[in-house]
């Protein structure tokens, strides 16, 4: 009855270690966080094979053993990119230094993607990833559009740049959060000559605007003068007229009782007219000044139209001067390459040809030195079956080949006297024995003599360190001991034998 409890408690306490890591292995993915359950995480709908299974703002549970979990940070990443010596369309180098601000993407398709290329890797290797394929597309935005465009038209500048990058940075998991371009510069100095060539455009124009208003204050000044002017002259008139009718009224009434009425009345006129005189004497000086001030007015605005026209007419220069200089040092360039190109070529043409010349005379040489091999390896090969058949004796051998060659050196022999031309010998032989001690006949002593003008074969043998056997010629012990003290004998019995051979063969 005891080790039921005992059982239960056990079971239970599997139970509960068995939830416990259950529960242990059930993650929850942070808001700034992406969850990647990868190993066996099922199939799509085309009955593909998933790699990871991307969960953000939930969480999921890890089966031991078959699965296994990472998380990738979503924390925005900003990268200085600056880049140098973009070519435009107008191939003109510019510098742009920027600021993009990147970050894992959320999105279902471009999270699997993050997984895929990113899990696992440092946020340092993730930003140099990024900065390359940011500075390639940014150079491809720079090439399609003019230097104007992209430094005028900012807004479609960075649309662009948004969209060649963000389809890009996709690929690999991660989305564009923003773009801050905070300079643009070229080598040639044609934007900063733009920028000069719109200041001096606008304060041309505002200074134009000033003096036209300048023009219309005082022209509008000067009318409302010359108004009030002959407001005031026509009411002095009529005022006059009226004081002049009255005095004249006055001085009918009275011309007869008082001269001295006419006498104020002439004074009168006097005084008018003097008034009237100075009156059209001081609205002739203010005409003058106003006009005068116009035109003052007028010159100026002339001359500060004329001096903005030519600062606007250098900057144009300045600029046709630096899209002629990019030209010209573009041709220049790519004439350059041309050059190098094609002496580099030619460099290379002769150094392949150099090349086939030594190999050619390489493989002639090789192909000499083996058929000289090959003929005397089959010589050697030839001397050592002529050795073996003559049993090993080398003196043997070489007699053979002597043997072999026989003909050859009698026919040489024969060919030493065979062309000498004698027209006619006259041979006086008395028959005797000349001088009686055993010595031939004239003929055969004349005979004897001219084949001793034949190299003989024995001397011939001596010299190749070797002996003429006898059936050649060779001269007996006999003979040699006949002679006394062994001396060369004159004309023995083996130059009688060769010269009746001789006799025989003609």
């Amino acid at each position: 009855m005891g080790e039921i409890p005992i059982l239960l408690a056990g079971i239970a306490g599997l139970l509960v270690v068995t939830f416990l890591a259950l529960v242990k292995r059930y993650k929850r993915c942070p808001s700034d966080k992406i969850l990647v359950v990868y190993g066996k995480v099922g199939s799509n709908s085309d009955g593909l094979t998933n790699s990871a299974r991307c969960i953000h703002g939930g969480a999921a549970f890890v089966w031991p053993i078959v699965q296994d979990y990472q998380f990738l940070d979503l924390v925005p990443m900003s990268i200085d990119v600056n880049l140098t010596n973009a070519l435009s369309r107008q191939n003109i180098r510019v510098d742009v230094p920027s600021r993009f601000t990147i970050g894992i993407s959320t999105n279902p398709v471009v999270m699997t993607n993050a997984a895929e290329r990113l899990l696992g890797l440092q946020s340092a290797h993730i930003q140099e990833l990024a900065r390359d394929i940011i500075v390639g597309q940014l150079r491809l935005v720079v090439a399609t559009m003019d230097i104007e465009e992209i430094n005028s038209d900012r807004d479609k500048f960075l649309t662009n740049i948004a969209s060649n990058v963000e389809s890009e940075l996709r690929k690999i998991g991660l989305k564009l959060i923003n773009v801050n371009i905070t300079d643009i510069r070229d080598e040639s100095g044609y934007i900063e000559a733009l920028g000069k060539e719109a200041a001096a455009k606008a304060v041309n124009d505002a200074r134009k605007s000033v003096a036209e208003r300048e023009r219309d204050g005082s022209i509008g000044e000067a009318e409302a003068l010359r108004e009030r002017r002959i407001r005031v002259a026509e009411a002095n008139s009529t005022a006059k007229a009226g004081e002049a009718e009255a005095l004249k009224e006055e001085r009918i009434k009275v011309s007869a009782a008082n001269a001295d009425a006419v006498d104020g009345e002439n004074v009168a006129k006097i005084q008018v007219a003097e008034s009237n005189a100075r009156r059209l004497e001081k609205e002739a000086e203010a005409n003058r000044i106003a006009l005068a001030a116009e035109n003052v007015q007028k010159a100026k605005a002339l001359e500060e139209s004329y001096l903005a026209e030519k600062q606007a007419e250098e900057a144009r220069a300045q600029k046709e001067k630096a899209t002629q200089m990019a030209d010209v040092m573009v041709v220049a360039e790519v004439d350059k390459l041309k050059v190098e190109i094609d002496a580099e070529a030619e460099a290379e043409k002769i150094r392949r040809k150099a090349r086939g010349e030594a190999d050619a005379i390489l493989f002639k040489l090789q192909a000499e030195a083996q058929g000289n091999y090959e003929l005397l390896s089959k010589q050697a090969d030839g001397f050592q079956k002529l050795i073996d058949a003559a049993n090993g004796d080398t003196q043997e051998a070489v007699m053979m080949l002597i043997a072999d060659q026989l003909p050859e050196l009698v026919k040489t022999q024969v060919e030493a006297i065979k062309n000498l031309k004698i027209d006619k010998v006259t041979v006086w032989d008395n028959g005797g024995n000349g001088n009686g001690q055993g010595a031939g006949s004239s003929t055969a002593n004349f005979l004897s003599g001219m084949y001793k003008s034949v190299p003989p074969l024995e001397e011939l043998f001596k010299m190749a360190g070797m002996e003429l056997p006898n059936y050649l010629g060779k001269k007996s012990k006999k003979s040699i001991a006949a002679n006394g003290n062994g001396k060369h004998e004159s004309n023995g019995e083996t130059e009688a034998i060769v010269v009746e051979e001789l006799n025989g063969k003609e």
